[in-house]
């Protein structure tokens, strides 16, 4: 033992756009196990595996002799994300749990208008909708459901788990779930526009590839699903996840296995265009072969009456000039298990629209928050150990000194 100092605990990364929570990781790794920071933890470890006999074994006697740093996050993001991402060196990956149940703040940029099938702008478009309508008072009005406990499903594109298959999955492959998404109980604890973008004052747009025809007919009718329902209980909660279920049910007027053989001709083709490389935020990637049509057909003119479920199709005229869609920043503080692209997606269909998630920033996670001395830059990685080290130790010791 060279009688190093052994550095480890809780520590915050600020996570750019393009790369994956796991890429994040595999940095941290390539950076950290070649390092003079880093050596006393290594060394202690490979000393630790040396005594357990877990580690004798010729097939671990490698991963005995030369370990890696140990590391983990607390809570994934999207790869379009940026912002606060826990990471746990050596012990502190023990205590990563608690940030997966703790409260997290966000800042979100949401374009009306449009709605994609993965609910944010790095999908493909699968229904456009009347906006003009829409404006910051009508929001603000509609976002009042949305505060307090509600009953939130996920996004068609996500990683929740349905009979063993991820329903990105199932989405990918232009197929509905042989069960209704099961929503979940979250809590929103404080949410407000904090910038409110009129139509032509901004360049956040919607995306400009659009679902092929024979995916889109599955996709509407996933997102067609109720939004948010707000609970005042736990045992609200539970009536409302039943009624919930009852509708889907109801809703579902062809079979899982007759949907399964409609679209067996279609899966094979979707499941070869389409790949991505993070589980959190996999969308389709596949041509538009015709322009995108609403079937259904309302008077333009919506009020504070308008239904979450009925968005107001856009006139063929329209369909022709360039989008000019309202845009509002909105920041939130929410419970675990919270889907900012939910919220988008319901937000839209609560104001007689569509909506997609166009920008997201975990800017508090925990204690953690999104400031400069607070947290490690990606970008300082590659700057090197005398630029990344001396904050990766500051961080790493005020953890320690808060948890000896």
């Amino acid at each position: 033992m060279s009688g190093q100092k052994i550095y480890e605990g809780i520590l915050p990364v600020h996570k750019p756009e393009g790369v994956t929570s796991a890429d994040v990781i595999r940095k941290l790794q390539r950076h950290f196990k070649p390092s003079d920071t880093f050596q006393g933890y290594l060394e202690n470890e490979t000393s630790r595996r040396s005594r357990d006999s877990n580690w004798q074994t010729r097939k671990k006697r490698r991963k005995l002799l030369h370990p890696d740093v140990k590391i983990g996050h607390g809570g994934t993001l999207d790869p379009m994300a940026t912002g606060v991402l826990i990471t746990g060196i050596g012990v502190g990956t023990k205590h990563l749990s608690k940030f997966l149940e703790c409260s997290k703040t966000y800042e979100t940029i949401i374009v009306f208008g449009a709605e994609t099938d993965s609910y944010d702008r790095m999908g493909k478009i699968v229904r456009k909708a009347d906006y003009e309508h829409v404006t910051r008072e009508l929001v603000e009005e509609a976002m009042k459901k949305f505060r307090g406990k509600i009953m939130q499903r996920p996004p068609i594109f996500s990683a929740k788990r349905i009979q063993g298959k991820r329903l990105y999955e199932y989405a990918r492959e232009g197929i509905e779930p042989p069960m209704a998404i099961k929503s979940s109980a979250v809590e929103v604890y404080d949410l407000r526009i904090v910038e409110w973008y009129e139509p032509g004052t901004h360049e956040y747009k919607w995306p400009e590839e659009e679902l092929p025809a024979e995916e889109k007919e599955v996709a509407e009718r996933m997102l067609d699903k109720e939004a948010a329902i707000p609970v005042a209980s736990e045992a609200e909660a539970e009536a409302a996840q039943a009624n919930t279920a009852a509708e889907d049910t109801k809703k579902r007027k062809v079979s899982p296995d007759i949907l399964n053989e409609a679209s067996e001709g279609v899966k094979d083709d979707a499941a070869t265009k389409r790949q991505k490389t993070d589980t959190q935020n996999l969308n389709p990637e596949s041509t538009t072969e015709e322009p995108n049509v609403v079937k259904k057909e309302h008077n333009t003119a919506k009020t504070d009456e308008a239904k979450e479920s009925d968005p107001i199709t856009i006139p063929a005229e329209k369909e022709e000039e360039a989008p000019r869609p309202p845009a509002a920043k909105i920041i939130m503080t929410v419970s675990s298990g919270f889907y900012v692209r939910s919220l988008a997606h319901d937000l839209g269909k609560a104001v007689g629209s569509c909506a997609l998630m166009s920008e997201l920033v975990r800017s508090k996670q925990g204690d953690y928050t999104l400031e400069p001395e607070n947290i490690l830059e990606y970008k300082d990685l590659d700057a090197g150990e005398e630029v990344w080290s001396p904050k990766v130790i500051r961080l790493l010791e005020a953890w320690q000194e808060k948890n000896p």
